[in-house]
């Protein structure tokens, strides 16, 4: 029960009197009534020592009726309740009242001699005591002391009563209707105001308190007005936004959160979120939290399928944050969910498109990366082998450039068709770009199968494939590597089958071959090649080697071929053969031709400053890749910087640059030579159709390849005798053809006359020089100012 403030007030007053002002009245009601005590006493004695006096004569006199009128005068005094008189004698005995007085009644007793004095002496003659009452304090007061006490009491209770008015009207008015205004702003819900002024700390009080319910009624209201803006933000923003308690139950939802399910507000309210979660995917929803955003760990996000009203379930991306509230309603999050079912159907499709190669349908490289990591794993788990075969087309290049890409597509599509027929079901084959390709094979004795597949499809692709009307021959070289044997992951495996796929095309092509270790080592042999040509071209390592070419009939020198040379610093001049082969497939082919062609035809400038060797030309060989557009304008430049004449310029090709069969190839030879170069075919009769191209192309000279000069020499007597034969039809062609003929290899003194013999024009070879430095060749041909060799065997330089 609550205790009123006036009642606590008035208890306070209460004991304020009792412990103050009680104790001060009851002190001067003390004080007051022993000072009257000791007056009364103090008269009382004074008057017994005038009244002994008065004794003493009617007490010598036996005068009974004065010492009665004696007694009675002093028991009529105040506060004399008796008095007794006796003689000494006993004769005469006087009391008032009769009645004697209880000793213990609470009297003071005064008593004196009687003295009679006569001439000069004094005797005592009786005695007289009086019986003096001692009375209550309130009893001892006279008028004076009760209206003093009167006042004093009258002043308290003054003092008492306006202390309770004070509060009534100062302190309990306003208080009660603060009280008041509380309770009603308590009960009613509305802001009430004191109606109290006053200058004091209660007007204070009231004032401070209407201007906080003024400032509480002003922020209520903006509360409202921003709960009513946060509410229709919350149901009118178009996204399905909800909110959940700590334990997972739906506390609110948005209108359009609503209508994109089809739920009433009264269906989910309070429920479990996981209800209208596929059961399937509880977990995942409820493990979302330990998966936070990696922006903002306060957020966390979930993909799940969620079922609506309707029975239809859409894939949902929930946006959560994890704390967005935590009061005394507890725990509260606001979620935020997006409907991404055609999200995840297009990232489905572009999934499967990203993995898969557009044109043959198969896997593209990353989708067979996927395919091979997965395997591995499950090799892994089970014991099993794979073995991954890697397939590229031998001369697809030529193909897409003679034939067009179309063309070149229909080929793939051919050879995937093929390439299936050889495959098991459970085979994995894919498309890893251009005309590479590549099957994942699982199987207990995986080496033997994949042996089995790799040569079922070389087989394959023996018969010829017919693109537009025409047959063309396409082969392919396959390369085998084995997990675990050969590689430990995914990335080394299809490695490992790549680098068996190049050994077995510089092998040959159109073959199959197992990845073995020494591959390692040409790899690395490969690299080390790569890295001499990069820093040859920094360094300028390359040179020019020159070789004579000397006329058959009479040994003199008509001109030199320029050979390109690597001279490694420490490693010294290193073999040519591989450095060609790689700078082509590495594009930098271009550059060495640059470089070595800019050498060549200055030290052609330099021959021609000898003696004899002014009219002398320099054959020099080219790349298929080096045939630009830009190549007639470069060499024009280099000839024109060194006051050379075009027609001492032999433009060797091989048959690969005929086979490409490229306009722009074409376009290039063709101004070259009307530019005055001369064409030189290299290595004749080695190819598919020599014969025709001294027919389509401009050739100027053919060089017969040096196996030819060599079986001259070696082998059975028929060998030599067919070659014989062939030689020299190849030199009664060339001859009506119009062209030139060179032999190469000539390493004997028997090849040169033997070919001399078979009307060859001229020819070149260790017999005469191995090709050497500019220095070296100066020095040797400034030994013969007409460069002419009179005995090969004497000018021959080892």
């Amino acid at each position: 029960m609550m205790r009123s403030v006036e009642y606590r007030f008035i208890a306070i007053v209460c004991g304020a009197v009792l412990i103050f002002v009680a104790p001060l009245i009851v002190l001067f009601l003390t004080l007051s009534s022993e000072r009257i005590a000791r007056q009364e006493l103090k008269n009382a004695e004074i008057l017994l020592d005038a009244n002994a006096r008065a004794l003493g004569k009617p007490l010598w006199d036996f005068d009974r009726e004065g010492v009665e009128q004696i007694a009675k005068s002093l028991a009529a005094a105040d506060h004399i309740a008796g008095v007794e008189i006796w003689d000494s004698l006993g004769s005469l005995s006087f009391s008032i009242p009769d009645i004697s007085l209880d000793p213990g009644s609470p009297h003071i007793i005064l008593s004196r001699n009687v003295v009679y004095s006569s001439q000069g002496s004094s005797k005592t003659i009786g005695t007289v005591k009086l019986w003096v009452s001692s009375p209550g304090i309130l009893s001892r007061f006279g008028d004076d002391e009760t209206v003093v006490l009167f006042i004093l009491v009258v002043a308290v209770g003054i003092v008492f009563g306006s202390a309770l008015l004070s509060n009534r009207f100062t302190v309990m008015r306003p208080l009660t209707r603060l009280t008041a205004a509380i309770e009603a702003t308590r009960l009613l819900g509305s802001r009430h105001h004191v109606d109290w002024q006053s200058d004091d700390e209660m007007g204070a009080l009231a004032q401070n308190f209407n201007e906080m319910q003024s400032e509480l009624e002003r922020e209520e209201q903006e509360l409202k007005i921003a709960h009513r803006r946060s509410t229709d933000i919350y149901n009118l923003t178009p996204s399905m936004l909800f909110s959940l308690d700590a334990g997972n139950h739906i506390t609110a939802v948005s209108d359009y959160w609503l209508m994109a399910t089809g739920y009433s507000r009264e269906q989910v309210l309070g429920r479990s979120f996981t209800d209208f979660v596929d059961e399937h995917w509880h977990e995942t929803y409820r493990a979302r939290r330990k998966n936070g955003s990696a922006a903002n760990t306060d957020i966390c996000e979930v993909t799940i399928p969620f079922v609506k009203a309707d029975g239809h379930t859409m894939t949902v991306l929930i946006l959560e944050t994890t704390s967005a509230t935590n009061d005394e309603r507890g725990v509260l999050s606001l979620s935020v969910m997006t409907d991404v079912t055609e999200l995840k159907q297009a990232e489905s499709r572009n999934h499967a498109q990203a993995i898969t190669d557009h044109l043959t349908g198969l896997l593209n490289r990353q989708g067979f990366e996927a395919a091979l990591d997965k395997a591995i794993r499950n090799a892994d788990e089970t014991g099993t082998q794979l073995a991954c075969i890697f397939i590229d087309l031998d001369r697809f290049k030529w193909i897409n450039d003679n034939f067009g890409h179309a063309a070149g597509d229909d080929v793939l599509r051919q050879v995937v068709s093929r390439v299936r027929t050889t495959l098991r079901p459970l085979d994995v084959m894919s498309r890893l770009g251009g005309d590479e390709f590549a099957i994942l094979v699982n199987a207990d004795a995986v080496v033997s199968l994949a042996t089995e597949i790799g040569e079922r499809i070389c087989a394959s692709l023996l018969d010829r494939i017919v693109v537009d009307g025409v047959d063309l021959a396409v082969s392919a070289s396959v390369g085998i590597a084995l997990y675990p044997d050969h590689a430990a992951n995914a990335a080394e495996l299809l490695l490992k089958s790549d680098m068996a796929m190049y050994a077995r095309k510089r092998d040959g092509k159109n073959g199959m071959l197992v990845f073995d270790v020494s591959m390692l080592e040409n790899a690395r042999q490969r690299l080390e090649i790569e890295q001499y040509i990069e820093s040859g071209l920094k360094e300028d390592w390359f040179e020019a080697y020159l070789q004579p070419i000397v006329g058959l009939s009479d040994g003199r020198i008509v001109g030199f071929e320029a050979l390109m040379r690597l001279n490694h610093p420490e490693k010294g001049v290193l073999p040519p053969g591989n450095i060609i082969g790689i700078a082509e497939e590495t594009g930098s082919i271009g550059r060495i031709g640059e470089r070595v062609l800019e050498k060549a035809i200055s030290h052609l400038a330099r021959l021609t400053e000898l003696e004899g060797a002014e009219t002398t030309y320099l054959a020099i060989n080219f790349s298929p890749l080096q045939f630009e557009e830009t190549l007639p304008h470069k060499l024009a430049a280099l000839l024109l910087r060194h006051h050379i004449s075009p027609v001492r310029i032999v433009i060797e090709i091989t048959e690969a640059v005929f086979m490409l069969d490229n306009p722009a190839v074409h376009g290039v030879l063709k101004q070259l030579s009307e530019f005055g170069c001369r064409i030189a075919l290299d290595d004749f009769g080695t190819g598919y159709s020599s014969l025709s191209y001294l027919n389509r192309f401009p050739v100027d000279i053919v060089k017969v390849d040096q196996s030819f000069t060599r079986s001259l020499t070696t082998g059975t007597a028929e060998v030599r005798r067919k070659s014989r034969m062939l030689i020299k039809g190849i030199r009664t062609i060339s001859h009506q053809m119009g062209c030139s003929v060179v032999a190469e290899g000539i390493e004997s003194e028997e090849q040169w006359q033997l070919l001399r013999k078979l009307g060859l024009d001229f020819g070149q070879g260790f017999l005469f020089s191995r090709p050497m430095p500019i220095e070296n060749m100066l020095s040797m041909l400034e030994m013969n100012s007409e460069a002419k060799a009179t005995s090969p065997a004497c000018d021959r330089v080892e």
